[in-house]
């Protein structure tokens, strides 16, 4: 038998059908929207830390413009007076004090004209004039007419407050020269670029947060959120966005930088920004910010995950959704199935409910009329059928009656042989079809002798050798006049054999055992019983039992033992004995009939 490929239920189709068409789209979507609004977020976020970083150096360069604007326009002032006795009037004092006081970075102005004493104004915030004096002195050495000198970073010892110097020298006429210096604060400009509150470097990195400090040229911090590195000034050049900024600050002003960092043996993909600040045209600083990519992008991965969650709920809601619809959908299909296979199996009265789907009902209603129809044309042909099979078994019968009626002492011996042997098929366990098989069978097993000589056939005494030759052809003749018919085909075993024996001495092929079929082997039985049960003209039947023994005599030669047995059982339920006393009461009538006719006539 072929295989037959393993099908697929129609519940599958309707799932994935929902899923592709529902989940499909959504997730596609979901993903292009997702890597769209990273593109965006990344571009936002460059845009964003460009902006940053160019905000918080203008902040610085105009930190540095106000400082030297400031006393570079008390040294004009001076350079215009060209007057040192200015440096002594009251005035001038006033003057510095008032613009200490609308500076509030400015924490101290201080002025040394060559030969004569300083002048200094500064806050009483805890610097000191000795402060003044000597972080004056410090910056001012090296300073030059005309130009800003911008002082180191530097922590105030008294106070503890981290200033700035700028100084320049004005020319008084007379060949003399005056020193300006200008101590600023670098609190305010510190929070403006890195924020108010001091951090743990540690706690940056941990937090993803941007991280925005200021370098010099050196690659050293100048602000950071993490005072303590500010304080150390230590070097930040292990970053490759400080390593580009010093590479390039001078002739780039601003530019993105991505790159990857190791931080407390950990990488992390980073995207950052620089841009320059020019103090003075000698004095540069970098503003860097710089921030994990994965917390700078997490929304995008918020988004995506989002998008997964959607597409997973919404899978659960279309399995079960495909679940549901499905089974309305086959549940009136498997019911057609299970009734077609109850058709199959041969109850063709099984119908199927229509159901409110138009398909679905319209397909049941053409069902339910089809099994109708089958129903219909079933009874039609099993009535054929029957009424066939009544023609043929009256033919058969017929046929039968016809041979048997040659001679009245074989008249019925067809009909007796099928019944007996019936008899002993059901003893020996043949099912309804075998049993049918074996009568239509048993009641053509003589069909031969219709080819056969009446003179021969109806001979009153014992037959010669030639005639018994002529007669043992009768199975060969008969095998030849029912083969031709394919009806037939499943009789012509015991009509052709049933004279064969176990020991191989019998004909026409001389079959010996299991070669001789079991349909061969009954009839045989019935054959020879019923002929030695009924009178013939040359000699008396035989009663009962003695048939029986006789039979037996012949087990292991002529006859199976099983089917010998199965004819002695028949005949012990009276299943047989009673059939052939009516027959031969009936035979006896008849003969008692025509001898007293017979009488009359004389």
């Amino acid at each position: 038998m072929p295989r037959h490929a393993k099908k697929l239920s129609l519940i599958y189709f309707v799932i994935a059908t929902l899923l592709i068409v529902g989940m499909v789209p959504l997730v596609l979507t979901g993903w292009l929207l997702s890597n769209k609004s990273s593109q965006e977020l990344r571009a936002a976020e460059n845009r964003y830390q460009i902006q940053l970083v160019q905000e918080k150096a203008r902040q610085i360069e105009s930190f540095g413009r106000r400082n030297a604007d400031l006393i570079t326009g008390i040294a004009s002032g001076i350079e215009l007076s060209g007057n040192t006795a200015v440096f002594s009037a009251p005035a001038t004092e006033s003057k510095l004090g008032s613009m200490l006081s609308t500076s509030p970075e400015v924490l101290a102005i201080y002025v040394k004209p060559d030969g004569a004493d300083s002048l200094s104004v500064f806050r009483a915030n805890g610097l000191t004039r000795d402060d003044v004096e000597q972080i004056a002195a410090e910056a001012s050495a090296g300073a030059s007419v005309g130009k800003v000198k911008i002082g180191e970073r530097r922590m105030v010892g008294s106070s503890g407050e981290m200033v700035m110097t700028f100084s320049t020298v004005a020319a008084v006429p007379g060949g003399s020269e005056a020193r300006i210096v200008a101590i600023t604060s670098l609190r305010d400009i510190a929070r403006l670029t890195v924020g108010f509150s001091s951090v743990i470097e540690q706690d940056l990195w941990r937090s993803g947060l941007p991280i925005i400090f200021v370098v010099d040229e050196d690659g050293r911090a100048v602000f950071h959120p993490d005072s303590s590195l500010q304080a150390s000034r230590r070097p930040l050049n292990d970053l490759k966005i400080v390593k580009d900024w010093r590479e390039s600050g001078t002739q780039v002003q601003s530019a993105l930088v991505p790159f990857t960092a190791e931080f407390d043996k950990s990488s992390h993909d980073m995207i950052g920004a620089y841009s320059t600040a020019r103090i003075t045209p000698d004095r540069m600083l970098g503003v860097i910010t710089m921030q994990d990519e994965k917390t700078a992008l997490a929304s995008v991965g918020e988004m995506r995950m989002q998008t997964w969650l959607i597409s997973l709920a919404f899978a659960v809601f279309a399995l079960v959704a495909g679940l549901v619809l499905a089974r309305l959908v086959t549940a009136p299909l498997l019911k057609l199935a299970a009734a077609a296979k109850s058709i199959a199996a041969g109850d063709y009265s099984t119908r199927v409910e229509s159901r409110n789907i138009t398909e679905i009902g319209t397909l049941g209603d053409t069902f339910n009329l089809m099994s109708g129809k089958i129903e219909d044309q079933i009874a039609n042909l099993a009535k054929a059928a029957a009424e066939n099979r009544e023609l043929f078994v009256g033919t058969v019968k017929a046929l039968a009656a016809a041979i048997d009626g040659k001679d009245k002492y074989t008249r019925g011996h067809s009909e007796r042989v099928a019944r007996i042997s019936v008899a002993m098929g059901k003893r020996l366990g043949m099912g309804e079809q075998e049993l049918d098989t074996l009568r239509m069978s048993a009641l053509l097993h003589d069909i031969g002798k219709i080819a056969i000589d009446d003179s021969i056939l109806k001979k009153p005494a014992a037959l010669t050798d030639e005639e018994y030759e002529i007669m043992k052809t009768h199975p060969q003749r008969g095998y030849k006049i029912m083969s031709q018919i394919p009806a037939m085909k499943d009789f012509l075993p015991g009509m052709y054999m049933h004279h064969e024996m176990v020991n191989g001495m019998g004909y026409p092929q001389g079959l010996a055992g299991d070669e001789i079929p079991m349909q061969a082997k009954i009839i045989s039985v019935a054959d020879t019983f019923d002929a030695m049960t009924i009178d013939r003209p040359y000699s008396k039947g035989m009663d009962l039992p003695s048939a029986l023994e006789r039979l037996r005599t012949f087990v292991g030669t002529r006859y199976d033992g099983k089917v010998v047995d199965a004819l002695v059982d028949a005949c012990q339920a009276g299943e047989v004995a009673n059939g052939i006393v009516r027959q031969m009461a009936a035979i006896r009538e008849a003969e008692r009939e025509e001898s007293e006719q017979a009488k009359l006539v004389a």
